[in-house]
């Protein structure tokens, strides 16, 4: 439980950048012309919580958070999203988030690629986020599968980018396999695809597994799991931090939606990854302490159209650590042709041939120009 909690719960739950980082990674703030404001007016749906929050670019995206009516099998869910600003002619960026997370993980790299030029969404996925859950349908991946095409066949309608961090990979994977013409690319940010679903959870009587879901939403848990995800970072900012993260934990179904997921037995993805055809992008943090760097370098083999970029002196959710240097990976993939020949200017990389496996021949990975680590040096994986 603890690893999909530390997958998702840091990732929807940071404090601005200004807040967390110094130096160089501030940059970014200070350049971009972004409207963020104390008074915002948020939507009557969200737990009343979210006017303590500090974090301006968080009640910035809170305020935009909107419920659409998406039609299920059996119901009809309002769904809660970010809406694009306005419509491209490109395809459009669908940003998903993490294990019991929410779209306001992406608070600091949307307006980025919004600024980028890209049409950008971001989805709550069924049974996590802000969605009107009261008549409670099934959360189960099947559900959410279907939640994420209906969503898609009666607003978006045409291929997207479809961005998944964590868990959100395993949603891409998942979605794309069973619905390739709904998807132009993928981008993959430390993915978390080779778990086989919720495991032993699965077979818990539901009064140990509600008291389990109790805990998961506890404050002290939700800072373990942020200390997971980042490192040193200072109590003010984890409490802030957590308050965040736990949002729509304050909804009055989110243990149901959750005890339902965990009970279904989750995403297993393992067998589904050789048929990915799309183009897809992978995204490491170098500093990833809840998802090795092997399975993302195994995740590179077993794609048969995929591009590695790492990031250095990051942790597991980039797109809160380092939204400039995502927002400018994503954007370069999004809009060039050919994306192993990009140039970025904070992320200048070399190739470095890696030996993997007997099946798959030698590959190349992108890497930072300073020296790659010592673990990434000749790995070779059985």
């Amino acid at each position: 439980m603890l690893t999909f909690l530390s997958a998702g719960a840091g990732a929807g739950s940071a404090l601005p950048p200004a807040f967390v980082l110094i130096g160089s990674n501030l940059k970014w703030l200070n350049s971009r012309r972004l409207s963020i404001w104390a008074g915002c007016d948020f939507p009557d749906f969200l737990p009343k919580q979210v006017e303590k929050i500090k974090d301006p670019y968080a009640r910035n995206m809170a305020s935009r958070i909107e419920r659409i009516p998406v039609n299920l099998s059996k119901d009809r869910v309002m769904s809660s999203c970010v809406k694009p600003k306005e419509q491209k002619e490109a395809n459009p960026v669908v940003l998903l988030h993490g294990f019991d997370s929410t779209c306001l993980e992406w608070r600091y790299t949307l307006p980025l690629l919004e600024e980028a030029g890209l049409e950008t969404w971001a989805i709550d996925i069924l049974g996590w986020g802000f969605s009107d859950l009261e008549r409670l349908p099934s959360c189960d991946v099947a559900s959410k599968r279907d939640h994420l095409y209906q969503l898609w066949s009666t607003y978006i309608k045409r291929p997207m980018v479809l961005v998944g961090p964590s868990l959100g990979s395993a949603v891409a994977i998942d979605f794309s396999v069973n619905y390739p013409e709904a998807v132009d690319r993928l981008v993959l940010i430390n993915a978390s695809v080779y778990a086989k679903g919720t495991g032993k959870l699965a077979t818990l009587p539901k009064t140990v597994a509600y008291a389990g879901v109790y805990l998961l939403k506890s404050i002290p848990i939700r800072l373990y799991a942020t200390s997971l995800a980042f490192n040193g970072l200072p109590l003010s900012t984890s409490i802030e931090w957590t308050n965040i993260g736990r949002l729509h934990c304050l909804l009055p179904w989110w243990e149901d939606a959750t005890v339902d997921f965990m009970i279904s037995g989750g995403y297993n993805v393992i067998d589904q990854i050789e048929h990915v055809k799309h183009k897809t992008l992978i995204i490491l943090g170098e500093d990833d302490h809840i998802i090795d760097y092997k399975l993302g370098v195994r995740l590179h083999c077993e794609l048969p159209n995929a591009t590695l970029r790492q990031i250095p002196k990051c942790g597991h959710i980039p797109h809160v650590q380092k939204p400039d240097v995502v927002s400018r990976l994503i954007a370069e993939f999004v809009q060039s042709d050919q994306s192993q020949k990009s140039k970025l200017d904070s992320v200048s990389t070399v190739s470095v041939p890696v030996m993997i496996s007997r099946t798959c021949t030698s590959r190349y990975l992108a890497y930072p120009v300073s020296p790659p680590s010592p673990q990434f040096r000749g790995i070779m994986l059985s």
